[in-house]
């Protein structure tokens, strides 16, 4: 039986209060940005670059002020400019405004999507009677616990943040803009509540049944299988709903933050990335209550699959990655291709770093059997991939919502901070509230013995 210790007690409330500071701190910070100061500040990077910096990012409202200049004689060149530059000066002080909003924003849905990956790799456990891996089914009940929460923040935080995240919320915007006014059945903030509700309802009544019958299973008599049978039923029946609610929660929470864009493949992208950090994360806690001797009904095997899982769905994700990207960038039709134009040229280390991070590490790593046993070479490939998946979080949201300001700074670090003190508490409390190994499983005689 786990016990929570009061040293990561500490350590999980040291992490959160640490993080909650430094927020809170960006965000009054950026908040105290005055035009005034984005104008002295673009003047400096202006001076810096040789007057390349602002009119590389403004073609298109240069191209616009040579036409103004040829229509009206009346207004002379040097206030048109003056206009242009203050309207560039409004639209990255908006920018600068959104990033303490999208850093927490990002770190909130990371650590989320990881606990929803680990709930449909139960449910597939269950589904499927794989019989390998009920030992570890403590521990995906344990990370899933965060999930009622960890969802809750993230709609909390998409409601609060508003048109800081959501353009589509802005009445301001949407009055000017016929393809979001098209798209207004859909991304309205009514329905947009509404369906984030029904998506965690749904998720967390599965959670909370299947915990409850693992439970009970584990009390009932050794010949009454009763319980795992109602748990491989809610779970079949688990995996269509969540198939559909995670593809419009992808678009719901993600892809509407651009909502000029859309991609077919989104909702998959975005499970492959869920899932093969929560399948990481299973790996890590895993090894960790192992090397304390909890769990030493997990042996190599174990391990070994687990980390099958993490090479498989890296090489799933570069898969969609790529095909994503490549029938986008083949029809090369304007309102698609720019989502990634926008992500090649102000992202570019991030947006191919991620490439590396998520697919040819883990690739050269995890492709030989006899690593797949070691627990140091699993680790090292879990914190490369944790933090991989972490920079494609960074990617989907960052450059909707502020542009080419972004930055790894105070308020990203101090968001993950946060959350990782939050999901660490949450998941370390649950794992002590039931013993490590489910007896009661009828598979577990099985998944013990588990060798090859």
């Amino acid at each position: 039986m786990y016990k929570l210790s009061k040293r990561l007690k500490i350590l999980s409330l040291a992490l959160i209060i640490i993080g909650a500071t430094g927020w809170f701190s960006s965000y009054t910070s950026s908040h105290h940005l005055t035009l005034e100061d984005v104008k002295t500040m673009l003047a400096e990077e202006d001076t810096h670059h040789g007057g390349d910096h602002l009119s590389s990012h403004n073609e298109s409202s240069h191209s616009e002020m040579i036409q103004l200049h040829q229509d009206d004689h009346d207004v002379s060149s040097h206030a048109k400019g003056e206009h242009h530059k203050s309207s560039h000066a409004e639209h990255v002080l908006h920018q600068m405004h959104n990033r303490p909003y999208a850093a927490l924003y990002v770190a909130a849905f990371f650590f989320m999507m990881i606990s929803l990956g680990v709930l449909a790799f139960y449910g597939i456990q269950y589904a499927s009677q794989a019989g390998w891996s009920p030992v570890l089914f403590r521990v995906m009940e344990a990370i899933t616990y965060y999930l009622l929460p960890g969802a809750i923040i993230v709609l909390g935080i998409a409601i609060w943040a508003d048109k800081h995240l959501f353009i589509w919320m802005d009445p301001h915007v949407v009055a000017h803009d016929e393809l979001i006014q098209g798209k207004s059945s859909w991304l309205n903030k009514k329905w947009f509540i509404i369906r984030g509700i029904l998506f965690i309802l749904g998720w967390s009544m599965y959670r909370f049944f299947s915990r409850k019958f693992s439970i009970a299973q584990d009390n009932s008599d050794i010949n009454d299988n009763s319980y795992f049978k109602k748990n491989f039923k809610i779970s079949a029946a688990f995996l269509v709903f969540y198939i559909y609610s995670e593809s419009v929660m992808s678009w719901d929470w993600i892809m509407s933050l651009d909502p000029h864009w859309f991609s077919t493949l989104f909702g998959w992208y975005v499970f492959a990335s869920m899932f093969v950090s929560g399948i990481t994360v299973i790996a890590l806690i895993t090894i960790y209550l192992k090397t304390k001797g909890l769990m030493d009904f997990v042996n190599d095997s174990h391990l070994h699959d687990l980390a099958k899982f993490m090479f498989g769905i890296s090489v799933f994700w570069a898969y969609l990655w790529f095909s994503q990207f490549m029938l986008i960038w083949y029809a090369n039709i304007p309102e698609e291709v720019t989502y990634f134009i926008t992500r090649i040229e102000d992202y570019k280390l991030p947006f191919f770093g991620m490439l590396v991070l998520n697919f040819i590490f883990p690739f050269l790593v995890l492709m030989n059997s006899d690593y797949k046993r070691v627990p140091w070479f699993i680790v090292m490939a879990g914190v490369v991939i944790l933090f991989g998946h972490y920079l494609d979080v960074f990617n989907m949201i960052m450059p909707a919502t502020v542009g080419d300001r972004w930055f790894i700074g105070v308020p990203e670090l101090s968001a993950v901070l946060l959350f990782s003190g939050l999901f660490l508490l949450v998941v370390f409390y649950s794992l002590s509230k039931a013993p490590l190994l489910p007896k009661g499983n009828p598979f577990i005689k099985e998944s013990k013995q588990f060798h090859y």
